[in-house]
């Protein structure tokens, strides 16, 4: 019997190298891999060996014929993909693990950051080379996004962090935790202690509506609410007030359906899971009953993934529901049809865009007044943010109804809707910030690279010895696994660049820079310390039946530290 690949896919190929019959697509050196939500596995060609289940990082691959209930829809989904997309299993050129020549020496490298990206570039290069890491971060425990940003209904996909688990342990690997760069260290002291510095900072900051009210308390950025149910030691306890019975994500991007999925979560399923505890007693009391995920554009260009969307239709005791509305009525209808037509062509079908809402009621939605018995999500397309309102907080959003024209463009109608909400969450991207040193692209909001290498927009000369990787480097594109590739290409070009004798010698040596964090950061978090924080949030979590029990501030998490 063939695998399949399921909803937590992390995207990081793990089970494409093992393969050996290269039936798992598409691969990274393939187009769609670089926009894909999730790897498929061809169950005419698989050999049913479980190589692929082995090395799958966040256990998210099966047989089909053990998959049950609502997931055996993943064995269409695997199976139909290769019909959109035919694949001869062919091999492409090999490819070999890069290495230095031994006169190089050893190098010495720093990576700012400990998020997925961080650890993949660490990963190639203790795997690849003899350099010794430097591996820095502003907060006094690693992780990134893999802790801070993953829902935490999606323990499966944290899994990943037992792989970069060998890294961080690796003798070769320093790690200084709690320091930031820009405020306790500038670049230039950095990188006169290293051969190289890799900046794996992500895209810290959220895109704006830039409409008013925005700032009235009750609005709030995607980042802030994740980062709140997540226990991230920057976003206060009480930054989210759910008193109202009416909630609003503008965007339906997969952290839009995340918020939503959280927001309306039976809290008892919660409370097995690594959520903030203030986050959970917070839900427990939610009088939060309807959400509504507001798009501008009609429901073919929703940004959800389908595995994330057919999840959110089967979560248990919540209604999924369609604002109804002429022109997503009729889209649904066209997408139904082309996708039974598709179905009796090729004797199977692939749920996808405007299709996935075929079956869902659509529903007259009165935003004015007070939601239903029950708790819904609301799925309202063609509306844009106009304004937010409200006596010292957040009452309302005012929407107007948009029109999608024939080349896709989107323009008002005039036509203006008012939605009482308590609070309204803006999930419609993020973007880098600017780092001390480096030079920024305002335009992309990412720092200017050229194949990982930092370089002077205006002149286009790299920067000797910086690169940057992760979303600093390509944009908020791509999940967890899509930073493997990432980091691959950005260490490529520093080992050229090692190889072509062009990265500066270090001005002082490792243990200069030890003395020199000591002094300007005294708490700074070592692996020992970060072994102790690990140690009393997982014995926290045994005493209570879960995976862990977070620290959720600072002063927290550097007690633990102390007490080892």
């Amino acid at each position: 019997m063939a695998y399949a690949i399921t909803q937590t896919c992390c995207n990081d190929a793990s089970c494409v190298s093992v393969c050996p019959v290269n039936c798992i697509h598409p691969t990274p050196d393939e187009p769609e891999f670089g926009t894909t939500d999730t790897l498929y596995i061809d169950p005419r060609a698989c050999i049913d060996c479980g190589a692929c289940a082995d090395a799958c990082p966040v256990d998210a691959v099966f047989p089909v014929d053990r998959l049950r209930g609502p997931d055996t829809v993943f064995g269409d989904l695997n199976r139909d993909w290769f019909r959109d997309h035919p694949n001869d299993h062919a091999w492409g050129a090999p490819s070999f693990p890069r290495s230095l020549p031994a006169e190089v020496g050893a190098l010495r490298i720093a990576v700012v950051g400990t998020g997925p990206s961080a650890g993949y570039t660490a990963q190639e290069l203790l795997r690849g080379t003899s350099a010794e890491i430097t591996m820095i971060d502003r907060l006094p425990v690693t992780g990134g996004l893999l802790r801070h940003g993953v829902a935490p209904d999606h323990q499966s996909t944290k899994r990943i962090a037992e792989s970069f688990a060998s890294v961080f342990h690796d003798p070769r690997l320093r790690m200084h935790l709690n320091v930031e760069i820009g405020t306790d260290l500038t670049h230039q002291e950095l990188a006169a202690h290293h051969h190289a510095v890799v900046y794996a900072v992500g895209a810290a900051a959220d895109r704006r509506l830039g409409i008013p009210g925005e700032d009235l308390p009750g609005s709030l950025p995607a980042t802030a609410f994740v980062g709140w149910y997540n226990a991230e030691p920057t976003v206060p306890a009480d930054a989210v007030e759910l008193s109202a019975e009416r909630v609003v994500v503008v965007g339906n991007g997969n952290v839009a359906v995340d918020v939503a999925r959280i927001l309306l979560t039976d809290p008892d399923r919660l409370a097995a899971t690594d959520i903030a505890d203030h986050a959970l007693a917070a839900l427990r009391r939610s009088r939060v009953r309807e959400v509504v995920l507001l798009a501008r554009r009609g429901p073919g260009q929703a940004a959800w993934s389908r595995a994330e969307f057919l999840a959110l239709r089967r979560l248990p005791g919540v209604e999924v529901v369609v604002a109804d509305h002429p022109e997503v009525r009729a889209a649904i209808e066209a997408a139904a049809e082309a996708e039974a037509g598709a179905e009796a062509e090729a004797g199977s079908g692939t749920a996808s865009g405007a299709a996935l809402l075929a079956g869902l009621p659509l529903v007259s939605h009165d935003g004015d007044a007070a939601p239903g018995p029950g708790r819904r999500i609301v799925l309202r397309f063609l509306s844009a943010p106009v304004e937010l309102s409200g006596e010292g907080r957040v009452e309302a959003l005012t929407v107007e109804r948009t029109a999608q024209a024939a080349d896709g463009r989107v323009e008002g109608t005039g036509v203006r809707d008012v939605l009482r909400a308590g609070l309204v969450v803006r999930s419609i991207g993020h973007r880098g910030v600017p780092l001390p040193g480096l030079p920024f692209d305002e335009r992309t909001g990412t720092v200017a690279h050229r194949a990982g290498r930092v370089v002077d927009p205006a002149t286009g000369r790299p920067l000797p010895g910086t690169y940057v990787v992760g979303w600093a480097k390509r944009g908020p594109s791509g999940g967890i696994g899509a930073n493997r590739a990432c980091a691959r290409e950005t260490v490529g070009s520093l080992l050229d660049d090692a190889t072509a004798r062009a990265l500066p010698v270090p001005e002082a040596g490792r243990g200069d820079f030890e003395r020199l964090v000591r002094k300007r950061r005294p708490d700074a978090v070592g692996l020992r310390e970060l072994r102790a924080v690990d140690r009393a949030e997982r014995e926290r979590g045994e005493a209570e039946g879960r995976p862990r029990v977070k620290l959720a501030t600072v002063a927290e998490l550097l007690a633990a530290g102390l007490r080892r």
